[in-house]
């Protein structure tokens, strides 16, 4: 601690305990010893006084300064990006814009940490060399007013899942992967949360500001294939609950874990989930509860790109209906949330990409008209802040971010 910030302690708590005890009673208590009881009362006492957040909580000092935003306005960065030449483009495009803020991976969707570690680190062989100096690029953004946002890809995580098996899910002995060719490694073990706090408690050394999870969930369909597989339980063995519960709760642990376990780096803690997670109860294979999520978190960020909904809301064809399918979903959303006591930022993630794969012909284009659509039906609905995804961090140029401003 600072010897000034702690001298600003010593001398609030003097003048607290000046106007609860009178001098009179201090030189009572220098006779004889204080009771127990009295000692409880003088507790009570002194709680009744709230001290400013800033002293209540001693937290890390990374030596960095951002402001949080009046509403985050962000952009996805890969490490690729954050590391190599079109960081300094991006920085220029965020600044000329009512942009303001920078999602930058710090563990990638293969596992990886984008930067390399001090030696002797448990990640050292996790790592890889894409952003070659992390802290000057935190430097730029704080120099810039960039709000900057660490992502962390969780529970998908090929490089983990190889090199520990037992922590993953597997199937005649070997690790499991998707259609795609990736693996997950499994919520329910502790080990596996451990590891990635680890990382993100390094992103918040770092300067980082915002932790935002990513992927806090079981693979897709896992419901039709978990008797398939072979994977521990963990703490969640001799669980009562069944199997979707196990998942849902291994799922909230983790995050709700890991907003106590971030608390002294003072960031805020953001979730990424399926849009869809609002629209029912529970998803029943990956684990996401959105209402018992939102609770845990500073922000939640759904993943609502009008091209990943089938005919949703009674259209038939999302992907080309933004400002309609945006809208019917701020709805729900806003009725979820609103019902809860721990309320978090909405924040989230629209489309700044096309979708070949849902067409035989011409492809939607996104483009200003797009985006605008996006945001204009959010900041209808109540809901002022947004992240941008485009896989290869290429932006729509002249977009107003702020429609309904």
């Amino acid at each position: 601690m600072e010897k000034k910030q702690l001298s600003i302690v010593i001398f609030i708590t003097i003048l607290l305990l000046s106007i609860v005890f009178p001098a009179t009673t201090y030189e009572a208590a220098e006779t004889e010893a204080m009771t127990s009881k009295m000692h409880q009362k003088h507790v009570t006492e002194l709680s009744k006084f709230e001290l400013p957040k800033s002293l209540k909580r001693f937290s890390y000092d990374s030596g960095l300064s951002f402001e949080y935003p009046e509403a985050v306005r962000g952009i996805y960065l890969t490490g690729h990006s954050a590391g190599g030449s079109r960081f300094e483009k991006l920085v220029d495009f965020v600044d000329s814009t009512e942009l303001n803020a920078m999602v930058i991976d710090i563990k990638d969707d293969d596992g990886y940490l984008t930067y390399k570690v001090e030696e002797g680190s448990p990640y050292e062989d996790m790592d890889q060399n894409y952003i070659k100096d992390p802290r000057k690029v935190l430097e730029v953004l704080e120099e810039k007013g960039i709000y900057p946002i660490a992502r962390i890809v969780v529970f998908k995580d090929s490089v983990l899942a190889k090199k520990r098996p037992d922590l993953s899910f597997t199937k005649n002995g070997k690790v499991w992967s998707n259609n795609k060719g990736e693996s997950f490694v499994s919520p329910f073990q502790e080990e596996v949360w451990e590891h990635n706090l680890g990382i993100a408690k390094l992103a918040a050394e770092l300067g980082f500001k915002e932790i935002q999870f990513d992927y806090v969930r079981f693979p897709e369909g896992f419901e039709k294939r978990d008797k398939e597989l072979s994977y521990d339980l963990g703490n969640y063995k001799d669980s009562e609950l069944d199997d979707v519960k196990k998942r849902v709760a291994s799922v909230t642990d983790f995050v709700k874990y890991a907003r106590e376990e971030l608390d002294y780096y003072d960031v805020d803690v953001s979730v990424d989930i399926f849009g869809y997670a609002a629209t029912i109860e529970e998803t029943p294979g990956i684990g996401q509860n959105f209402s018992k999520i939102s609770d845990n978190v500073d922000v939640i960020s759904s993943m609502i790109y009008p091209s990943h909904w089938t005919s949703y809301f009674g259209i038939q064809m999302p992907d080309k209906e933004p400002y309609k399918l945006i809208t019917e979903y701020s709805k729900v959303e806003n009725e979820v949330l609103g019902k809860l006591d721990n309320k978090p930022t909405s924040r989230p993630w629209l489309q700044d990409f096309e979708a070949p794969w849902l067409y035989s012909g011409a492809t939607k284009q996104y483009g200003k008209a797009e985006v605008e659509a996006q945001i204009k039906a959010l900041n209808e609905n109540g809901i002022n802040e947004f992240l941008l995804w485009n896989s290869g961090n290429s932006y729509t140029e002249n977009v107003d971010y702020t429609p309904v401003d």
